[in-house]
């Protein structure tokens, strides 16, 4: 798959653990909860637990990105 197969994505090539990250440094855990209402926001939340959530709940990860693009790439 060539890099230029998805032009118009503006995460192609991000890592969900980069979103994650750049997100945290940004915002608490209580605001990311705040913004997007998930329980690994919310309870006990770490880098890993919010990974293996969002790699299988593609609803909330589409939220996730959401606002990582509103975050960060204007």
């Amino acid at each position: 798959m060539s890099s230029d197969s998805q032009p118009n994505n503006p995460l192609h090539g991000v890592k969900l653990v980069t979103i994650l990250e750049e997100l945290t440094e940004k915002y608490s855990w209580e605001d990311l909860a705040g913004q997007v209402n998930i329980n690994c926001f919310k309870s006990n939340p770490s880098i890993k637990s919010s990974l293996k959530f969002l790699r299988r709940t593609p609803w909330a990860r589409e939220k996730v990105e959401h606002l990582y693009l509103q975050s960060f790439k204007k």
